[in-house]
């Protein structure tokens, strides 16, 4: 029987680099917000990195060049392996509606390496709150330089909101793919070691 990787190293590689810069742009990125608030809230300070201002700036730009350069090669990955064409699409209203209402009742049915449509959605919204948190956060960075970038999101304090949003999509995903991990744990081993799926009978077996 011809098998096939789950998820073979390129995406577990990319995968655990963005989980660990994930968690520090989040804890850096806090730090920054409560040098300057947009609510009227901060976050605890045992939840930052960096100390104060500057040293949560340094965290924040260092983390994200690797982010983007990871991203990248995510990206580049699923369009030239066509990872993102075979799972990620389609994406239909009907789908998206159907599998939503069956995890509502308990009844979505699970296979290993295999998304239902709504976390086909998810992933699709999160590439693109990650291109938006990055747009924002050049035009937050440089407003002055990147003026015309900046405009596009309504000016520098607009633009901070905008990649608030971005940033609190993103958490809320990550929160929710913890919890369907933890309420689906045999999904964790095939990221950590590739797994393998039988392309004839569709059985999923653990290297």
């Amino acid at each position: 029987m011809k098998k096939t990787r789950i998820h073979p190293w390129p995406i577990r590689l990319t995968h655990w680099i963005n989980a660990f810069g994930m968690v520090c742009m989040f804890m850096s990125g806090w730090g920054i917000y409560n040098a300057s608030p947009l609510f009227s809230f901060s976050f605890p300070r045992d939840f930052t990195v960096g100390g104060w201002l500057g040293g949560a700036l340094a965290w924040h730009f260092a983390v994200m060049w690797l982010l983007v350069i990871n991203g990248l090669i995510y990206v580049f990955y699923g369009l030239f392996t066509r990872h993102f064409k075979r799972d990620f699409l389609p994406v239909t209203p009907t789908a998206v509606k159907r599998d939503m209402l069956d995890a509502l009742r308990f009844r979505l049915k699970h296979e290993k390496g295999v998304y239902n449509a709504v976390q086909r959605l998810m992933y699709w919204l999160v590439l693109a709150a990650g291109v938006l948190i990055v747009l924002t956060g050049l035009a937050i960075w440089k407003p002055i330089q990147l003026q015309e970038l900046t405009a596009v999101f309504g000016g520098y304090d607009f633009a901070r909101y905008v990649h608030f949003a971005a940033m609190a999509f993103i958490g809320a995903f990550v929160v929710v793919h913890l919890a369907l991990v933890l309420m689906v744990p045999k999904t964790l081993m095939p990221m950590i070691t590739g797994g393998s799926r039988g392309i004839e009978s569709g059985k999923v077996e653990h290297d």
